[in-house]
């Protein structure tokens, strides 16, 4: 396990979890510290990227200052032992998995377990689990999260999946306590050109629409 443990207060301070998929050690070098210095604070690495683990360990020696570092697409013992190894300060699955869920909070990781129906989001929640992710967000809506949340309020939702700039006011104006956005914040044509100026430019247009509802 981690040496250094998931801080709620960074990400509340900017609730978005930007993913990390298929791309390089290189990129990701680069990334981070433009990540952290336009104002966002958690970053989870998928563990079907390939390389993942390194990824993971490479993040959290060099440069952890100021971010939370995660492993997502956490769907088996396997995967989980080895983002735990690499030291993920948090785990995320594409789907609910009990004992995935029960591993973690047994070892005090934070786990946000994927589910789409009330009852998998609620058993996910009885389970443990400290935020649940609704996935795919797009295809159900900012509406699924308030008619969600109005008989099961106690809940703690990231919906994912198809967020962007446009649509991600609605979602958190719905009740998200907090996005995970993936291609649409990884700008692929500025990665690929690597033109991180513009990258960075793009993050901090996301941490100013979040200023609206971190501060209230």
């Amino acid at each position: 396990m981690s040496q250094n443990s998931f801080s709620q207060g960074l990400f509340q301070k900017a609730p978005i979890v930007g993913i990390i998929r298929n791309l390089s050690l290189e990129d990701l070098k680069q990334i981070l510290p433009i990540y952290r210095e336009a104002g966002l604070t958690t970053i989870e690495i998928t563990m079907n990227t390939p390389g993942a683990a390194d990824m993971i360990k490479y993040a959290l020696e060099n440069d952890s200052e100021g971010l939370n570092i995660g492993a997502g697409t956490v769907c088996t013992k396997e995967d989980l032992n080895d983002a735990l190894d690499a030291g993920a300060q948090f785990i995320v699955t594409p789907v609910i998995s009990k004992k995935i869920i029960k591993r973690c909070v047994k070892e005090g990781v934070p786990v946000f377990p994927g589910g789409f129906t009330p009852t998998e989001l609620y058993n996910a929640w009885t389970y443990g689990a400290t935020m649940v992710k609704i996935y795919p967000a797009t295809s159900l809506g900012p509406d699924y999260i308030k008619d969600l949340k109005a008989p099961l309020n106690q809940l703690k939702v990231l919906p994912t999946g198809g967020i962007n700039l446009e649509n991600m006011d609605q979602f958190l104006k719905a009740g998200a306590d907090g996005l995970g956005i993936g291609s649409q914040l990884f700008d692929k044509k500025m990665i690929q050109e690597k033109d991180w100026a513009a990258l960075k430019a793009y993050f901090e247009k996301f941490v100013e629409k979040l200023k609206f509802f971190t501060k209230a």
